[in-house]
């Protein structure tokens, strides 16, 4: 246990060193420019947002200029039933316009891309958030592919390393979140798609907290597209008595029915939202605390502030890690509640009990 604790410590030490070496000191610049002041605001919302391309670092030439490094990504645009395809780095970075036959392209100063006549555009390119989510994906379905040949190939013995860390995940969300939840006679129906949902959203967090990595779980198109799909999972999957508790309650005087079925219908809606900005608020909220951490560093220009940034930055890293596998937990634990209620089967008594 000793071992454990002084290399924990002395991991500790060195990310703390290496952040705060990596601070600039008193006299560093921060900005293309001679002078210019640094905007914790830009840096911080450039870091959280979503792109066309997969910035990775900025260098200074010979003579002072920055120059940014990034990974050009797909655009791909419907433009008056046209189809344009070209990737990001057409745009130099946003300096250049691009010309694709009548249509005419050019990124505005929030990054979006506009067509200089007007025109509409139907926009499903390869952003850097669903860059990382495909790198997720094609993560998840190595990994299981994996540990399925290993089942396979370890046919009838105990399961070990990475096999064993999983199946201890898998049989805890069977067990502790879907069974209770959906009953024994049918978790096995869903259990493939809440086990996916949990995966695929701890996959993403912990995409995110990797440096230069995307912030996907923090955007909301992301958590609303997975809120969504629960939502259309419960309410196909509603029985009879689901939609009657909703718009005909047992039990309830029919004045009071009047007012509760209009609330009970909103509650369909609100419990996905309550889904997706949960997740989403967790998520971008870390990031944009540990990024104003670091801002702090550049704001004063000072190593003591540093340091002390540097050492906030670590803590709220290994809460984050933590943060990322309990939203995963908790949008899957949500999820399988609500398709529970959804499925449920209720005995109603039609009779009165007899007084002796």
């Amino acid at each position: 246990m000793k071992t454990y604790t002084n290399r924990f410590l002395l991991s500790f030490f060195l990310l703390f060193l290496i952040l705060g070496i990596s601070v600039p000191p008193a006299n560093a610049r921060e900005g293309g420019n001679e002078g210019e002041k640094f905007n914790p605001k830009d840096m911080i919302m450039h870091h959280v947002m979503d792109s066309y391309e997969w910035h990775l670092l900025d260098y200074k030439d010979a003579n002072g200029e920055e120059h940014p490094v990034s990974i050009p990504l797909p655009v791909i645009l419907f433009t008056d039933g046209s189809l344009d395809v070209f990737m990001s780095s057409s745009f130099h970075h946003g300096k250049e316009q691009v010309i694709k036959g009548s249509n005419v392209y050019r990124m505005d100063e929030h990054g979006h891309i506009k067509e200089a006549n007007g025109k509409k555009i139907i926009d499903i390119s390869i952003t850097k958030n669903v860059a990382s989510m495909f790198i997720g994906a094609l993560i998840i379905i190595w990994l299981f592919t994996s540990l399925a040949k290993a089942y396979v190939k370890q046919a009838g013995k105990a399961p070990k390393g990475t096999q064993n860390f999983f199946e201890m995940i898998i049989v805890f969300i069977r067990d502790e979140v879907v069974i209770p939840n959906l009953g024994e006679k049918h978790y096995k129906k869903y259990l493939p798609y809440l086990l996916t949902l949990f995966f695929f959203i701890w996959v993403n967090n912990m995409l995110g907290l990797i440096p230069g990595g995307a912030n996907t779980s923090g955007n909301i198109a992301f958590t609303m597209t997975l809120a969504v799909i629960t939502f259309l999972v419960t309410n196909i999957s509603g029985n009879k008595e689901y939609w009657g508790h909703i718009f005909w309650t047992p039990g309830v005087p029919k004045l009071l029915m009047i007012i509760l079925a209009p609330i009970e219908f909103i509650g369909i809606f609100t419990k996905p939202f309550a889904l997706m900005i949960r997740l989403f608020a967790n998520i971008t909220g870390g990031h944009i605390i540990i990024l104003s951490l670091v801002s702090f560093a550049f704001i004063f220009k000072s190593m003591t502030v540093g340091f002390a940034a540097s050492a906030g930055v670590v803590v709220m890293m290994f809460l984050e890690l933590f943060v990322a596998a309990l939203q995963s937990y908790i949008f899957t634990l949500l999820t399988s509640l609500f398709i529970g209620m959804a499925i449920a089967e209720h005995e109603h008594e039609h009779e009165h009990a007899e007084h002796h």
